[in-house]
């Protein structure tokens, strides 16, 4: 996958990688989102916690940055720093989407979010479309955070990678953030998709006949909102 440079531990699949950010503060915010004695509001706020790292680590290499020159207190300096003039789109996956996204404006200096509500039927595990606020067109070129904590089945995620591509996004374009992956949707997602970039706090091996992943952490969006 040609366009994740930084892969601080990468698990590959065929052509595909999987970033898992090799950091002692990814592995204690997953742990406090797996421990099922945590109470709502904590939740919530460590998947927001979690989500801004693994912004930080998806973007990394990633951003337009402009040289200029400004001055400090004490003289003259030539800086390097992000272009405010390209935006990076968060898109959220409805619910659970936006506590993991919670925290990306207080790391990107310049974001427009979009947000995308799905849901998954308990029967057929098929995702829905209840809520549809992307934009007609995103820009050429610009970048887009795809945030889904569950990477389950793949369905949901597969569904609105559609979506995105539907108003002119290529996959070079988009990454996608996840708390937890496991294999059903890494290999959906690389079937449909070569090329993407998933960046994701933990990878489990094991989805139950109800779509959810073992260990994992349960409902992500009940978990957070407390219904």
């Amino acid at each position: 996958m040609e366009n994740c440079n930084h892969e601080p531990t990468a698990v590959s699949m065929d052509s595909f990688k999987v970033v898992v950010p090799a950091h002692p503060l990814i592995s204690h915010w997953v742990s406090v989102l797996r421990d099922r004695s945590t109470p709502s509001h904590a939740f919530k706020s460590a998947l927001g916690e979690l989500g801004r790292l693994l912004i930080y680590e998806a973007t990394r290499d990633w951003l337009l940055t402009v040289t200029r020159e400004i001055q400090s207190p004490m003289g003259t300096a030539v800086v390097e720093s992000i272009s405010e003039m390209e935006p990076v789109m968060i898109i959220p996956i409805l619910r659970a989407g936006l506590a993991l996204a919670d925290l990306a404006t207080s790391i990107l200096p310049s974001t427009r979010t979009f947000h995308l509500g799905m849901a998954r039927d308990e029967e057929t595990l098929l995702p829905s479309v209840y809520l549809n606020k992307l934009p007609d067109r995103f820009p050429k070129g610009c970048h887009i955070l795809l945030v889904d904590p569950m990477l389950a089945t793949g369905g949901t995620v597969t569904a609105a990678v559609d979506l995105v591509k539907e108003r002119g996004a290529e996959i070079s374009q988009i990454r996608i953030i996840s708390a937890v992956a496991a294999p059903p949707a890494l290999k959906k997602l690389n079937l449909r998709f070569p090329g993407i970039c998933v960046y994701t706090g933990a990878m489990d091996q094991i989805v139950n006949e109800k779509g959810f992943i073992v260990p994992g952490l349960g409902d992500a969006g009940d978990r957070s909102y407390g219904t």
